[in-house]
């Protein structure tokens, strides 16, 4: 809710202020215990007295609270910004104390109505419809996204999709949003009969608002590695002539999700060949009158009976527990209520899986349903879908409510909304872990709930994507707006001078759109957010911004950073940047050391930083393609220097890990580096000093003329993720990295090692669970499991002259991977032996995943792998068939 994050963002505020030893600015102490103590009070209301009430008077209350909170942000951040600027400094100050005065006057006014109001909820006994969960940190629920309900339908695509006739053929699924469509495309298309009947498979999703060029990049991309860069240089019919080309002979499946216009798919169409071999393409859709333009038979998804909705609502609400007997007559109520709609089910059932299970709680939660069906409303199923809002902790709810601020449909970073959390100031300080720990915990929650849903893992095991359902953003920012915790920018404004979030990602706009729309952006003079899509530069004079995310559309390869985005002396989170291959060259101004809680510097492009940079006491994050960084000054030593917030430091180039500099970043937690001077030697970059960062847990170098730079170097023991290249390490020297013993990710890339052979020394890499060796010239490996106990992936990559896998490290039981891409064929024979080895050890979890150049490879593959001793005619297709992948060919 809107008043939960107003009063944890000033909280933070006040604490930056009096934590902050060259900030100038003073508050009145009488002032500030006074405000501090009003706010603490609210702030305890908020999250322990209402507990989800949504009473007329209760939302009243609230919203006088976010508004008091806001107006007291405004009043010290305009005072900040004033006394940084030194604008009238006396006649500032004199106003600020005013300003002040007269907000703690409104919060103590506020404040008697919270005490009157919490005195007639006791007089009312009035039951609260939510109890706090047991935690916010528990892992993440792992299994795959259940299907129930639709086995016929399943049996019938799989059958349309692998029988008669051999011309291509469109087979639309319909259904309404939430009905399941995508999740029956997605368990259909990763079935193994699929993979093995179709040489292609690519899946694109399309959405309301699309982009041909961005379709057409989709489908490539899915079935090969080309370069996003030079792709994204190309036209939209070069593009397609090149996917043409890939299908052109080959049996493919396509999946073309959430179709909403038969333009979108005249537009696609052209580009995928009838080879008359049996190629297929699904089209999922909400729009029953799109099937009439594809002359072919679909299905459509119907709602779920009582017994289905009962088995999918045990999944989301029990999982792999079991059900409570004495709750089984309430949900099975809760699950009819739903109406047979998987998604509403789902999302209800996460609520609950986290909620309290007691027949009280759930007594609500089915009361509330009743409520929502009978105020006869059309939209029931997002009315349904915002129980799970009501009902969520209040510190997850200004959380949930950003997910709107995302495309629909697309691949989200979760680091990326980490930052902008903290940046907003949602996330609140306690004693154990880092803002950043406790915001990846929100994120954990709302994917547990079903309200977010995970797409990719990082090679350490956390999540590192998600998207969100389309229907779940309608909802988000159906209640944003509401609460007036965002404004959209879509048509002509209106009362965007009060507006605080402004987001603008609206693309393919009619001509003259921007400059009709976009000045009048400058009447929002309190804006603290703008999320922007823009062709060309902009004018930046918002003096309040904290968070400013732009995307540059003007597709030029240069881009200009806007000199006056480093005026707005309040800004916490900064990215810029442009689609791939564009690139931001500039230096950053002196005056950057202005921006007094800036936490975020994010740029696509190369940039030099002036020494004044060191000065940012509050940065949490620099992330910049290619950073020519300054010296710091002399005087790290003194407290008001050291960087004591700084996390990230990526990607630094020709830098100097000196004395100052590690005492300058005691607790940066991930460093990249590139090394690029021929004038320089190894010793020149004090990379001997890396032991002394003690918080250091992931580390990137990488350089192109100096082979010895890692010679006796010591790692920190803190390391988790380590990644070299060209650093010429022999393998003998793998032993320092063997013994670190928190190592969890080690990626070897082009020229990190050098030599012919690798004998691991048992007892090392011990906590290992992702290896990658990219293109170096190891012939020979001498490995077993004992050498990597706890091994999950291995990624194999150009390894052209390795002679095999180890057979032993099939026998790790924690393996579940082994990838090989353009590696020689003797190292893929032996993979392919290892899975037939473990097949009949009835280990059947571990998959084996290869790529080739050209087809002549594949076809060389199977001729030798059919001539293997000890496999059978059946073994061949077996495992040809279930363990051969292959793409880009």
């Amino acid at each position: 809710m809107a008043a939960y994050a107003a009063l944890v963002s000033l909280t933070n505020i006040m604490d930056q202020i009096h934590d902050h030893p060259r900030l100038p600015i003073s508050l009145d102490k009488k002032q500030f215990k006074s405000l501090v103590e009003k706010v603490g009070f609210l702030l305890d209301f908020i999250e322990t007295d209402s507990k989800g009430v949504i009473t007329e008077e209760a939302q009243v209350l609230e919203r006088q609270i976010a508004f008091a909170a806001y107006a007291a942000e405004d009043v010290i951040e305009s005072h900040i910004a004033y006394q940084i600027r030194a604008i009238d400094q006396i006649h500032a100050h004199l106003t600020f104390f005013l300003d002040l005065m007269t907000v703690i006057e409104d919060m103590d006014s506020i404040k008697k109505k919270v005490m009157e109001f919490k005195e007639e909820s006791r007089s009312k006994d009035l039951k609260p419809t939510y109890s706090m969960p047991t935690s916010t940190s528990r892992p993440i629920t792992t299994a795959k996204n259940t299907m129930i309900g639709f086995d016929k339908q399943l049996i019938q695509l799989l059958d349309w999709l692998t029988g008669q006739p051999s011309n291509r053929r469109i087979i639309p699924v319909v259904g309404m949003g939430g009905i399941g469509k995508t999740t029956l495309a997605k368990h259909t298309y990763e079935r193994s009969l699929i993979t093995q009947h179709f040489d292609v498979c690519a899946w694109a999703t399309i959405s309301q608002t699309y982009n041909v060029k961005k379709i057409l990049t989709q489908l490539l991309s899915w079935q090969s590695k080309s370069d996003n860069n030079e792709i994204d240089r190309e036209t939209e019919d070069e593009i397609g002539r090149g996917l043409y080309q890939q299908l052109w002979g080959r049996r493919y499946l396509i999946v073309v999700d959430d179709i909403w216009s038969i333009e979108a798919w005249d537009n696609i169409q052209r580009f995928l060949p009838d080879n008359n071999n049996g190629s297929r393409i699904i089209i999922t859709t909400r729009i029953s009158n799109l099937c009439v333009h594809f002359d072919s038979p679909h299905l459509e998804l119907t709602f779920l009976d009582e017994d289905q909705s009962w088995k999918l609502f045990c999944e989301a609400a029990f999982g792999q527990e079991g059900g409570v007997p004495e709750l089984e007559d309430i949900g099975k109520e809760i699950a009819k209520k739903c109406k047979g709609l998987p998604l509403s089910i789902v999302v209800i059932g996460g609520l609950l899986r986290r909620s309290n299970r007691t027949r009280e709680y759930w007594k609500g939660i089915a009361k509330d349903l009743i409520s929502i069906l009978n105020s006869g409303e059309d939209d029931d199923c997002l009315n349904i879908l915002s129980l799970s809002y009501t009902h969520l902790p209040v510190h997850l709810k200004p959380c949930l409510l950003y997910m709107g601020f995302f495309v629909e449909d697309t691949e989200t970073h979760v680091n990326e909304v980490i930052k902008l959390w903290v940046a907003e100031g949602f996330i609140k300080l306690n004693a154990i872990q880092s803002l950043e720990e406790t915001a990846r915990g929100y994120l954990n929650d709302l994917v547990d709930r079903n309200l977010i849903l995970r797409l990719r893992l990082g090679s350490n095991g956390k999540i590192r994507s998600f998207k969100i359902h389309d229907l779940m953003r309608d909802l988000c920012l159906k209640l944003a707006q509401k609460e007036k915790f965002v404004y959209m920018l879509k048509d002509v404004p209106r009362d965007i001078d009060r507006a605080r979030r402004i987001i603008f990602t609206e693309e393919n706009l009619e001509e003259g759109y921007y400059s009709r729309v976009l000045p009048t952006l400058q009447s929002a003079s309190l804006a603290r957010t703008l999320f922007i899509i823009a062709v060309g530069p902009l004018m930046f004079k918002h003096r309040l911004l904290r968070v400013l995310n732009v995307l540059d559309q003007s597709m030029e390869e240069e881009i200009d950073l806007p000199k006056d985005i480093f005026d707005q002396v309040n800004l916490r989170f900064l990215s810029y940047g442009g689609y791939p291959g564009s690139m931001v060259n500039d230096d950053l101004p002196s005056s950057i050391s202005l921006l007094w809680s800036l936490q975020t510097l994010s740029i696509q492009g190369g940039l030099f930083a002036p020494s004044q940079i060191w000065k940012l006491r509050q940065l949490r994050h620099l992330n910049i393609v290619s950073l020519d960084l300054s010296d710091p000054s002399p005087g790290g030593q003194q407290d008001d220097f050291v960087l004591r917030n700084l996390q990230t430091l990526v990607t630094v180039v020709d830098f100097a890990l000196t004395d100052e500099v590690c005492k300058r970043i005691p607790n940066i937690r991930k460093l990249s580096m590139w090394f690029f001077d021929r004038e320089k030697s190894s010793n020149d970059y004090c990379l001997y000093n890396l032991c002394y960062l003690l918080k250091l847990e992931s580390f990137t170098c990488s350089t192109r003329y100096l082979d010895n730079l890692l010679h006796n170097i010591i790692f920190p023991n803190s390391l988790k993720k380590l990644s070299l290249e060209n650093c010429g390490l022999h393998w003998d020297d793998l032993t320092m990295i063997g013994s670190l013993p928190y190592l969890e990710v080690l990626k070897l890339k082009r020229g990190s090692v050098k030599g012919r052979e690798w004998n691991p020394v048992e007892g090392e890499f011990l906590r290992l669970k992702f290896l990658l060796i990219y293109k170096c010239g190891i012939v020979y490996w001498n490995a077993d499991s004992s050498h990597f106990p706890v091994l999950e992936s291995l990624v194999l990559v150009g390894l052209v002259d390795l002679d095999e896998i180890p057979s032993d490290i099939g026998e790790i039981t924690t393996l579940g991977v082994i990838s090989l891409y353009g590696c020689s064929e003797s190292a893929t024979l032996s993979a392919m032996k290892i899975a037939e080895e473990q097949e009949c050890n009835d280990n059947e979890g571990l998959q084996i995943r290869f790529e080739f150049k050209n087809k002549s490879q594949v076809e060389s593959f199977r001729e030798n792998l059919e001539q293997l001793e000890g496999f059978t005619g059946n073994n061949i297709r077996r495992v040809y068939q279930q363990k051969l992948v292959t793409t880009g060919v």
